[in-house]
């Protein structure tokens, strides 16, 4: 009798061990992409990006669904990378589960190539694939590669700001600038006391002219624009809404010193350059005198030469007054670098500068 019941308990064991061995097996599923199931086709090869043309299609990448051999649900991506790179740092284009197809506006497609660090105006050739995933990890495969061959340009465009603070003359308007030529121009005005009236025209010359349609509003129908007060003033108009704002920004620049025309009592501005980052403006100065960058026209922080100059680094630590090699009108560029800590932005010490006579 013992002899019987160890023989069932083992058959037991044996089938207990069998059914968790199948069960185990039941769990082992691995994902197969069949290969060259997905392909990529392009509209063009050679897309055309015009700057006149932004909300026009460029470029249409079409790919497919990739057969894994059973009934799955990959994400889809769209990469674009220089020629060359090897994908190494892509561009990617989120498409989601069960879409193949993207379509590119010129100014779309110019953003990628911007983004990817090509020059402007400038041929260049990209790359693009299609990739399918089931996870971050696992079932990922590629289509085949497509190449474009196209000359990205600059997104940056200006608007002019004729007013009586500058003597109402387009042809020397300060202007407000749209980084990404998207229709939002925004600047900073340094209107006078008396003199806060202004228009402003999409070209240097009266033929077009916005005005104060009432409120936040501006049309080419409209009266003057008033200014709310007199100083250094963040303007902002978006010709999509035809709309018109201020306000006081958190940092500008000006150069100050007896090698300027306003002495040591009065900053000469700078014009913020959205394409380079950096502060400019060109001016008349004298070689008997000295000049020195100031941040929102206050002494607390004032960049100058370092202990020992190197010709194009300015320091705000205890920095030296900067000398003119002769008399002349010259160009100054003043790049500083900003550090985020928070909610907070802050101007750091060192910044980059170029001094050259016109």
């Amino acid at each position: 009798m013992k002899t019987l019941i160890t023989k069932f308990l083992a058959l037991s064991g044996l089938a207990v061990a069998l059914l968790s061995s199948c069960k185990k097996d039941e769990l082992k599923v691995v994902a197969t992409p069949v290969a060259g199931s997905t392909t990529l086709t392009l509209s063009t090869t050679t897309p055309a990006l015009v700057k006149a043309n932004l909300t026009t299609n460029a470029l249409t990448l079409t790919g497919k669904a990739q057969d894994y051999g059973y009934k799955a649900a990959p994400t889809y991506t769209f990469e674009l990378a220089v020629k060359g790179t090897n994908f190494a740092k892509p561009t990617v284009i989120d498409l989601g589960t069960g879409v193949f197809t993207k379509t590119f506006t010129v100014q779309e497609l110019n953003n990628v190539l911007l983004g990817l660090g090509l020059k402007t105006n400038t041929v260049a050739q990209v790359e693009i694939r299609q990739k399918s995933a089931l996870s971050a990890t696992s079932g990922i495969t590629y289509s085949n590669v497509g190449t474009i061959t196209a000359t990205p340009f600059a997104l940056v465009s200006y608007i002019y700001v004729p007013g009586a603070y500058q003597g109402w003359n387009p042809a020397s308007a300060d202007s407000l600038e749209s980084a990404t030529g998207n229709g939002v121009y925004t600047g900073i005005i340094n209107f006078t006391a008396g003199n806060l009236n202004f228009k402003v025209t999409p070209q240097k010359k009266w033929d077009v002219a916005y005005g104060s349609a009432g409120g936040d509003k501006i049309s080419t129908s409209g009266g003057d624009i008033p200014a709310p007060k007199a100083g250094i003033t963040q303007v902002t108009v978006d010709l999509n809404n035809n709309t018109i704002t201020f306000g006081t920004p958190a940092f500008y620049f000006g150069v100050i010193g007896d090698a300027t025309v306003g002495g040591w009592g009065t900053d000469t501005d700078m014009k913020y350059n959205y394409a380079t980052g950096a502060w400019e403006v060109t001016t008349t100065l004298v070689a008997s005198g000295k000049f020195k960058v100031r941040l929102n026209h206050d002494w607390g922080t004032s960049f100058g030469l370092p202990a020992t100059p190197d010709g194009k680094t300015l320091t705000s630590a205890n920095g030296g007054d900067i000398p003119v090699p002769s008399n002349g009108t010259y160009k100054i560029t003043f790049t500083p670098t900003y550090t985020v800590e928070g909610q907070t932005t802050k101007v750091n010490a060192t910044a980059a500068y170029t001094l050259v006579k016109q």
